[in-house]
């Protein structure tokens, strides 16, 4: 997310450390490149003028103090006008406080809007809420089954009649949430291949039957400026409350998200990465910021952590690593529950400093699978204590997770370094655990 941004924002700074003040000229050859990548990266014209425009002024009145460089005094400023740019802080959607609360969701055909329904589901009945999902878009086969498939995996109801058309549809659903305790109602509305005024007509007549409390404007950021005049079109037309960002973990070059904001003047909610219903985020314009600097995001990796770590089980880790009884099985175990935090590379992205490490090694997520099926290719007592893997017993591991020797060796070898490091850890031998880290399977330089 952000990469290319990140980086020609990086090369821009460069230009400026090594100062030893700020000055007109210095900052200008700097500013200049910034502009640039800000346009690289779809970002609307006025508002990357803007922006330059506002950080030179902020810039040339600064004075540098103490101990800090001109490289550091800009990064500041650009960091804060990126904050300002994207809305300066987080905006939650709109909880009604009587029953049922009902969110609109809309957007294009192929914008990732069902997929979103489920998502936001999913992010509700988290926080201890009871939704409904409502199968509004009947113009689209697939549409309603999908959005069935994705209701089955986090147990929740989907209200559908078939033949019935969508603004009676949604009436119904309000009842149907009443009936039976169903305190959000989140509408799935029809999308279409471009913007047209039946669509228009029919997410507008919606609207004014039932009231929705808020409405998501759903777009693809993989479009850039594309998405932002879409958003504009829908905006006139219904007045929406906040903006979804889906597909950021793909090419997307960022114009997006830092011009939506100033154009449609209407909050980023959430961002989407990936298909998984786990993969949603609140959007937090400063921790994004952080991002596109390469500060990474400490945060957001903190709070996936805590949605998928239990407290009780992380005594229990802890007390094993502090006995030396962390076996293959409790590996397998952590293994699973990282997995389901997201992409390795994006996990470790949020980490400072580490995007830019990053950028010329490729992680195979898949090296998470090898390692899962080899330790499910061992038997429990081999879990627990690897040292009795001979020669034998390797070949029969390999043959059953459809991997080589060498993998299983590697693999063993890996575990014993890091049952080592945990032993150093323990006794607070921090330098020598960091002496003997080394970069795990699936990772490769370029």
């Amino acid at each position: 997310m952000f990469e290319n941004l990140s980086s020609k924002i990086e090369q821009a700074i460069k230009r400026i450390r090594g100062q030893a003040k700020i000055t007109e000229e210095n900052i200008e050859e700097g500013l200049r490149e910034v502009r640039r990548a800000l346009l690289d990266a779809d970002v609307n014209f006025n508002v990357a003028k803007k922006f330059i425009d506002d950080v030179r002024e902020k810039a040339l009145g600064q004075e540098v103090k103490g101990s800090l460089t001109p490289g550091q005094v800009i990064v500041k400023i650009i960091h804060d006008e990126l904050v300002t740019l994207m809305g300066s802080s987080k905006t939650d959607i709109t909880i009604s406080h009587q029953s049922p609360t009902v969110i609109m969701v809309a957007g294009l055909q192929g914008s990732g809007k069902t997929t979103f329904c489920g998502k936001l589901a999913r992010y509700l009945k988290k926080k201890g809420k009871q939704p409904l999902l409502v199968a509004g878009d009947i113009y689209r086969p697939a549409a309603i089954d999908q959005l069935k498939l994705l209701a089955s995996q986090i147990n929740i109801p989907v209200f559908s009649v078939d033949g019935l058309d969508p603004v009676k549809l949604a009436e119904q659903s309000i009842d149907y949430a009443k009936r039976y305790a169903r305190d959000v109602v989140i509408i799935d509305t029809a999308g279409r291949l471009s913007i047209d005024e039946e669509m228009m007509q029919e997410v507008a007549n919606i609207k004014e039957k039932v009231t929705p409390h808020e409405i998501l404007f759903v777009c693809d950021a993989m479009t850039g400026q594309d998405a932002v005049n879409t958003a504009k079109a829908f905006n006139e037309r219904l007045s929406f409350n906040g903006v979804v960002l889906t597909k950021m973990d793909g090419d997307t070059r960022g114009g997006a998200a830092l011009s939506i904001r100033s154009v449609v003047e209407k909050p980023i909610k959430f961002i989407s990465m990936g298909e998984k219903l786990e993969n949603l985020e609140q959007f937090h314009p400063e921790r994004i910021a952080s991002r596109i600097l390469g500060m990474g995001d400490v945060l957001t990796l903190v709070e996936k952590a805590q949605q998928q770590f239990d407290e009780q089980e992380a005594k229990v880790l802890e007390d094993k690593i502090r006995k030396n009884e962390f076996s293959l099985e409790d590996f397998l175990q952590q293994l699973r529950q990282i997995k389901k935090m997201g992409s390795l590379r994006d996990l470790l992205g949020m980490l400072p400093g580490m995007d830019k490490a990053l950028r010329n090694v490729q992680i195979d997520d898949r090296a998470f699978s090898r390692v899962e099926a080899i330790i499910l290719s061992m038997t429990k007592e081999e879990r627990h204590n690897p040292k009795i893997i001979n020669g034998s017993r390797r070949r029969r591991i390999a043959v059953g997770s459809g991997t080589q020797v060498q993998d299983i060796n590697r693999l063993l070898k890996q575990f014993e370094e890091m049952q080592r490091m945990m032993k150093q850890m323990t006794k607070g031998n921090a330098k020598s655990m960091l002496r003997n880290m080394k970069m795990p399977t699936g990772f490769r330089r370029n």
